[in-house]
C-alpha cells in the first residue's frame, strides 16, 4: 500500500441527500458513531440550520463553506530527525489533507463542548469557525503559528 493516498486510491463520495453537497456528507460521516449514520445525518442538519439561524442566514450551506474555509489549515509541521536532533519543518498541506484536518477539528472540538445535544455543540462549533473563533479556528491558528515559528528549519524539507 502506498504511503500518499493518490487519486486512483481515494473513495468516491456521493452528495447528501438535503443540500447535495459532498463537504456535508463528509461531515456526516465524520460525525458518525457506532455506524448509526441516520443519528449523525439529523444532527448535522440541525446544526446547519441552527447555525444558519444563530447568524440570522437565508443558506445553511453557505454558512457552512465559510466556516469551513476558516478553519482549513494551509501549513503543518512534521518531525523530521536531522544529524541526531529533532526538528519540525514546515510544510504546505494539499487540498484533501486540509479537509481532513478541518473535519476532524471541527468534529472533536465539537464533541469536547459540554452541557448540550451534539447537534447544538456543533452549530455553535461552526458559529465560532464563521465568526473565527473558537476551539477549531484556534487549533488551525496554533498550527500556523507553530509552521511560522520553525520556518528556519524549512530548508531541511525533503524535495
Amino acid at each position: 500500500m502506498p504511503r500518499k493516498v493518490t487519486k486512483k486510491l481515494q473513495r468516491k463520495l456521493n452528495p447528501d441527500r438535503k443540500y447535495q453537497s459532498v463537504l456535508v456528507q463528509r461531515l456526516i460521516n465524520k460525525s458518525m458513531l457506532d455506524g448509526k449514520k441516520y443519528v449523525a445525518e439529523k444532527a448535522v442538519y440541525s446544526a446547519l440550520e441552527l447555525a444558519a439561524k444563530k447568524l440570522k442566514s437565508e443558506e445553511p450551506l453557505e454558512v457552512f463553506e465559510k466556516a469551513f474555509r476558516n478553519i482549513q489549515p494551509n501549513f503543518e509541521v512534521k518531525s523530521r530527525r536531522v544529524g541526531g536532533a529533532n526538528y519540525q519543518i514546515p510544510f504546505p498541506i494539499q487540498g484533501h489533507r486540509q479537509q481532513h484536518y478541518a473535519f476532524m477539528w471541527l468534529v472533536q472540538s465539537a464533541r469536547s463542548r459540554s452541557g448540550m445535544p451534539y447537534n447544538e455543540r456543533l452549530a455553535a462549533e461552526i458559529v465560532d469557525a464563521y465568526n473565527e473563533a473558537g476551539a477549531a479556528f484556534k487549533k488551525k491558528e496554533d498550527t500556523h503559528r507553530m509552521a511560522e515559528a520553525n520556518r528556519a528549519f524549512a530548508h531541511f524539507a525533503r524535495t
